[in-house]
């Protein structure tokens, strides 16, 4: 219950009535999201198509996440940067809401695993809400690859990752990082390599952070 509340876990009674059989469950996927407010997301890509329209976009990645994890037989946390929101998108059943924490990225997501691997789960994985080319087939390969290897990494072509996934906290992973820089997969491997640990790398796919992501995505937009 302590490192529930130091994490800032918010399960709504109405949601825990809906959750089946958590305790048997032995895979966990995280989801980091932000609020869809007009100009708060996507401010890379808004250069180039506005506000209004970044908006839509970030709207449409999140309902691709939410599509693709759906059928996944896993128990699925979705982690906010801002304030959890009661009603909304992630208020499905099988979903847990959380409030990220941390100073910085790398910070938030090694806190979300280490609390997560607390709670008994065998195999963790993140996911953000950015990779519009991500399919649940993905994610459940990346799950398997996992019972043989150490940790699983999705890169993307920016030279972040859109995937991570390990059956065991290896906290170095999360330090010493210049996040959202093309050099952030590149680090996490080196140190991977440092630990000796045995790494299964998904095909890179595109996060759309800029026009040309949109466009190679493949996403339609109005």
């Amino acid at each position: 219950m302590v490192a529930q509340q130091a994490l800032g876990l918010v399960v709504e009674e109405q949601l825990q009535n809906r959750m089946d059989n958590l305790s048997q469950k032995s895979v966990a996927i995280i989801i980091f999201v932000r609020h869809p407010e007009l100009g708060k997301v996507k401010t890379r890509l808004a250069k180039s198509i506005g506000n209004e329209k970044a908006l839509q976009v970030y709207t449409k990645l999140l309902q691709h996440t939410l599509e693709i994890t759906k059928s996944i037989d896993a128990a699925k946390f979705v982690f906010y940067t801002e304030e959890i929101q009661e009603n909304d998108l992630w208020s499905e059943k099988g979903y847990w809401k959380c409030k990220q924490k941390g100073t910085d990225l790398g910070e938030r997501m090694k806190n979300a695993f280490s609390f997560l691997f607390e709670q008994g789960f065998k195999q963790v994985l993140i996911i953000g809400s950015d990779c519009y080319q991500l399919t649940s087939k993905a994610i459940e390969q990346a799950i398997k690859l996992l019972d043989e290897s150490d940790l699983v990494l999705g890169p993307a072509v920016d030279g972040g990752y859109y995937l991570l996934g390990m059956s065991k906290l290896y906290s170095v992973l999360f330090e010493n990082k210049t996040w959202s820089t093309d050099s952030v997969a590149a680090q996490t491997l080196q140190d991977a390599e440092k630990l000796d640990l045995k790494v299964v790398q998904l095909q890179a796919l595109f996060d759309v952070d800029e026009f040309d992501d949109l466009v190679a995505s493949g996403m339609q937009i109005d």
